[in-house]
């Protein structure tokens, strides 16, 4: 089995025991991605849309780091704090898998980590043979 993996330099994947992404053979996977900005605090409090596309930013881009390509991811998960802001989930998540939309779940839960963050997002790929 071939293993490679992308770190976040979070302190929180040392201390929790996990990667941004992993890839195992032509399968890639980006654990769940919270809308951190660049200072470490929580991206665009309150604006739902913002969220999520920073979101899929860093988690596309681990899953690139990878060598997986949008057209390569097969299914994403949503986390969301409040259901009632799907819509603006929804249409970030459209924007970036327009040409080849995966598979995907939406589900509310109770929170995240800080209580700003209305979203976390995880992505799975598979590689072309």
């Amino acid at each position: 089995m071939n293993r490679k993996h992308v770190t976040s330099g979070s302190p929180w994947e040392e201390k929790f025991g996990y990667r941004r992404a992993l890839r195992v053979d032509r399968h890639v996977y980006v654990s769940g991605t919270a809308p951190v900005g660049d200072d470490g605090n929580t991206f665009a409090p309150g604006d739902a849309y913002a969220q999520a596309c920073r979101c899929l930013d860093i988690a596309t881009r681990a899953a690139a780091e990878l060598g997986a390509k949008p057209e390569h991811i097969v299914r994403t998960r949503m986390y969301l704090t409040d259901i009632s802001l799907a819509e603006e989930f929804g249409r970030a998540h459209a924007e970036f898998f327009r040409e080849h939309p995966p598979v995907c779940t939406m589900v509310e839960i109770r929170k995240l980590i800080l209580p700003d963050m209305l979203i976390e997002i995880e992505l799975e790929a598979l590689l072309p043979a």
